[in-house]
């Protein structure tokens, strides 16, 4: 089973054992949550000298890719241990799940180039989780054509 066929798995599920909606917006929320908004999160990835990559994924241009070593520093390996159990996967597929869509959730998250400090980001995660979810299922059926 690949990556993205074990966190499609984990994700895409309607809810949880605790019947919340989708963990998929609870990860993604959870982590805007604690890292106090994007505004929060954008001040981390410029403590750990990633503020030029944050800020093409806000910005109208080209988003920067980011590694998932430089997510796990960026984040903190805590905070990926937890993101990797609530998905039912390892660390390492955690963070590079976070360092292939956040650039892309962020980018959705901020349509107008920049950060809305107003703008409620937890509605605007529940409204791009179907396109989100779709992505995930054309990547995971992608890389089983790559594999055959």
């Amino acid at each position: 089973m690949g990556l993205f066929d074990s966190i499609l798995g984990a994700v895409s599920q309607k809810h949880d054992a605790t019947g919340e909606a989708n963990p998929l917006m609870g990860i993604v929320g959870g982590l805007l949550a604690q890292s106090g908004g994007l505004q929060g999160l954008a001040s981390k990835f410029a403590q750990s000298g990633q503020a030029n990559a944050f800020q093409s994924w806000v910005g109208m241009g080209e988003n920067q890719p980011i590694s998932s070593n430089q997510i796990q520093t960026v984040i903190g390996s805590q905070q990926v241990d937890a993101i990797a159990s609530r998905m039912g996967v390892d660390p390492a597929m955690a963070s590079t799940f976070l360092a292939e869509y956040l650039p892309k959730i962020i980018d959705k998250l901020t349509p107008a180039g920049k950060i809305d400090p107003a703008a409620d980001h937890q509605q605007g995660l529940a409204a791009m989780l179907p396109s989100l979810l779709q992505s995930l299922a054309g990547h995971s059926s992608s890389d089983q054509s790559v594999r055959a």
